[in-house]
């Protein structure tokens, strides 16, 4: 059961690296992996994606964080 944990543990590391990275920043120059998707798809779509992608980190820490609490238990 513990070896189950720290793989989901480490696989949803590796998730939220991935989503913050295709995050756009403010200054509009950190979202070079979607290409540039507020020019070509219009405004609105570049901002529910990332709203999209933000609400996607969020669960996903928050997930990371419960199954961190429940490795450690199970360490100790």
């Amino acid at each position: 059961m513990v070896y189950v944990i720290a793989v989901l543990d480490v696989i949803i590391c590796v998730a939220l690296v991935i989503l913050v990275m295709m995050q756009e920043g403010n200054t509009n120059g950190l979202g070079v992996i979607d290409g540039g998707a507020g020019t070509f798809f219009g405004h609105n779509k570049a901002r529910s994606v990332d709203a999209l992608l933000k609400k996607v980190t969020t669960i996903l820490v928050c997930i990371l964080v419960v199954l961190t609490i429940i490795l450690n238990f199970y360490l100790n």
